[in-house]
């Protein structure tokens, strides 16, 4: 009797043991996560495209693995990571901010692997609006910012702007921002550059040539070196506006502008869309998030000498706070 239970035993444990085996062949979706460089705004879509998949119920380790990469604002290494992602045909590329999402979507066409994008400010000037692609894009609310700038500096008639001149996220911007600038009575100085490296000489050119004040854009290489910019600022006086929260944290006065991890967690619902199978990135139209919030940095506005007008207090949030 005690031999027939002993063999009953081996029996069951050598069939967990084999129905493990089996589970843990199982095949699971890789994602890849190609980040083009490291600021808050870009951190927050991630966090917030990983929450969106666990928000659609989606299981890390069940449902899909990722493989985050970051590029550090460098062209070639996003090159390289999409590159990899698809020799290693992975499920599906998250790609976060245009570069990558223009490195994963060139990488990916020859295999037809899903892309989806966020943090695109202009998915038509990328060329990112046709094919197995779609995703989020953080359009910026340019009338906004221009009437917050005018309530804040009444007399101010120069906006200074630095952008980079390959990224067609900020070429579409400071048209838009030339184009609408005159009806709220102010002329854009805006000043492009080619990496990275030339941003904090564009700040100094920019406030000798007498700005009355920055309007910063979600150009990745300009907010990769916000603190140094604002550095240089804060000397000489003169107000930096931001374009999303995280960049108003760092000590720019205030903005209108989007919530980043919440355009994650929308790109992180269309990803689970297509990782079911209920729907296909060639299907998917783009999305473009229209809701903005105002936020101001108290401590930067009083080192500014700004003061909030009544009229328009209630609606500002404190990102100092």
């Amino acid at each position: 009797m005690k031999k027939a239970l002993c063999l009953i035993l081996a029996l069951v444990f050598v069939c967990s043991f084999a129905a493990c085996g089996a589970e843990s062949g199982k095949s699971v979706p890789v994602i890849g996560i190609s980040q083009y460089g490291e600021h808050a705004s870009l951190d927050n879509c991630r966090e917030g495209f990983l929450a969106g998949l666990a928000e659609a119920g989606l299981v890390e380790g069940t449902d899909y693995t990722y493989d985050y990469q970051n590029a550090g604002f460098d062209d070639n290494i996003a090159t390289q990571i999409a590159q990899n992602f698809s020799s290693k045909n992975v499920a599906l590329m998250c790609a976060i901010a245009t570069p990558a999402a223009t490195a994963c979507y060139a990488a990916a066409e020859d295999k037809d692997i899903p892309v989806v994008f966020t943090a695109i400010t202009d998915p038509v000037q990328a060329h990112l609006d046709s094919g197995n692609i779609t995703g989020t894009s953080d359009k910026l609310p340019v009338d906004a910012q221009l009437e917050l700038i005018r309530a804040l500096q009444p007399d101010a008639k120069t906006i200074g702007i630095l952008y980079t001149t390959s990224e067609p996220n900020s070429v579409s911007a400071i048209a838009e921002y030339e184009e609408k600038a005159p009806a709220y009575g102010f002329t854009v100085e805006a000043l492009g550059v080619t990496a990275q490296s030339e941003v904090t000489q564009g700040a100094d050119t920019l406030i000798r040539k007498g700005v009355d004040c920055f309007s910063n854009l979600t150009d990745n290489n300009v907010v990769g070196v916000l603190p140094s910019i604002l550095e240089k600022t804060n000397e000489a006086g003169i107000p930096v506006y931001g374009s999303e929260v995280e960049q108003v944290k760092l000590g720019c006065v205030a903005c209108a502008g989007i919530d980043y991890f919440l355009l994650g967690k929308d790109t992180g619902a269309m990803a689970a869309k297509i990782l079911r199978g209920e729907a296909k990135a060639s299907e998917m139209e783009y999305k473009t998030i229209s809701e903005y919030a105002y936020y101001t940095n108290s401590a930067a506005l009083a080192q500014m000498q700004i003061t909030v007008p009544d009229s328009i207090a209630s609606t500002m949030q404190d990102a100092a706070a």
